[in-house]
């Protein structure tokens, strides 16, 4: 049974037909690579002059779908899936978190202070910063 599925990717939302009943979430796979920016050659999935082998991956695709949870690793990118809302995530790829890790680098984000006054940590490259975080839970 075919279904609307949203994968969001770079703060972009694409609205793809899904389909599985095992547990599996599979997207049609041309539109799904095509948002992604990939596109299947005989030497695997390519971006630009990127390619990544799929031999070996005999669960990647079945008929015109692709596993979404085997794309995600295969790509070695993080995914978060809702399965109530059929709605799923990517994350940034692992190897890039890696790196800043390694580089002693936070990756940047903004958040509003008390008054309401937005605060990036990127404003405050080479200076000492403290954060405080708090959760309810």
């Amino acid at each position: 049974m075919a279904s609307s599925f949203t994968l969001l990717d770079d703060g972009r939302a694409h609205s793809l037909q899904a389909s599985g009943g095992d547990g599996a979430i599979r997207l049609a796979a041309a539109p799904t690579l095509d948002a992604l920016g990939w596109t299947q050659k005989p030497e695997g999935l390519c971006q630009g002059e990127v390619c990544i082998p799929i031999a070996g991956r005999p669960g990647l695709f079945e008929g015109d779908d692709i596993d979404l949870a085997e794309l995600a690793e295969l790509l070695g990118r993080p995914l978060a899936v809702d399965r109530e809302q059929d709605v799923a995530s990517l994350g940034s790829p692992s190897k890039e978190h890696g790196a800043a890790l390694v580089a002693g680098e936070a990756p940047d984000f903004t958040l509003p202070d008390l008054s309401g006054k937005e605060h990036s940590l990127s404003s405050f490259r080479g200076k000492k910063v403290l954060l405080i975080a708090h959760a309810s839970w």
